[in-house]
């Protein structure tokens, strides 16, 4: 299994637009953060995690030459806003399985109306074929996936175990059960967005605390904004097997 990030920036990306906080203004290609998405890939299967409004970029930059689904964790614009972008996949592949939870279906339904549509649809419309998930385990051709709950604040938010490897997004709590679903993980990606604390992320602090809980063999923090300061100077300070993700970064398990 291979994972691709996709993007490794918060909700504004880096460098934020009008923004000039020296992170925004590095020269090092690791401090330069599109929206957070993952591409997980086995066999000739690839999966993307949330299609955010930089997703047309990202298949551009990796080279991407199809897709088999994609994954949704909230319907939040950062997560969501690419999906007019599915429209190449679909002239390969017709429909393109997407699997989400039912709040997350209604919201891209309103948002994305001419998507949904079954009447008078336009023709260069994109096409996709929603799967609802719960918090069953399912199977991706072969692969087990584990819906794990977590709350960015209030709100809900469906984050994914593919084997081995967890992925987790907009988190700032969660229930003891899911926790349950991390035990044993090779690979903890999850979100770690600044220094000082946040209504309804992780922090840095946070994020080092949750994975010395979890204890995955090794962890790698996303949806990171440049107020956690720059890359090269934050990972001199983490533990041994954590480390910051930055995008473009290829993990091989």
């Amino acid at each position: 299994m291979k994972i691709t990030f996709l993007g490794t920036g918060t909700s504004q990306g880096i460098p934020m637009i009008a923004n000039n906080h020296p992170v925004c203004l590095s020269d090092d290609e690791k401090d330069k953060r599109l929206r957070s998405s993952i591409m997980v890939s086995w066999d000739d299967k690839n999966y993307i995690v949330d299609c955010g409004p930089d997703f047309r970029q990202q298949m551009l930059r990796e080279n991407v030459q199809h897709i088999n689904g994609v994954l949704y964790t909230h319907e939040h614009a950062d997560h969501t806003a690419g999906m007019d972008d599915l429209r190449p996949f679909c002239y390969q592949m017709g429909e393109v399985p997407i699997y989400l939870d039912k709040r997350t279906l209604t919201s891209l339904q309103k948002r994305f109306e001419y998507i949904f549509a079954t009447e008078n649809r336009y023709p260069g419309a994109p096409k996709v074929m929603p799967h609802l998930i719960d918090d069953t385990s399912f199977f991706l051709d072969g692969v087990e996936v584990t819906p794990i709950e977590v709350l960015h604040g209030k709100l809900p938010v469906t984050c994914y175990r593919f084997n081995d490897m967890a992925y987790l997004t907009d988190v700032k709590t969660m229930a003891s059960s899911e926790k349950e679903k991390l035990q044993n993980l090779e690979m903890l990606v999850v979100n770690a967005l600044r220094v000082e604390e946040h209504p309804t992320h992780f922090n840095l602090q946070e994020a080092l605390d949750f994975v010395a809980e979890i204890q995955p063999k090794r962890a790698y923090f996303s949806h990171i904004s440049h107020r956690l300061g720059f890359h090269a100077e934050v990972e001199q300070h983490l533990p041994e097997n954590v480390f910051l993700a930055y995008d473009g970064l290829k993990i091989e398990m």
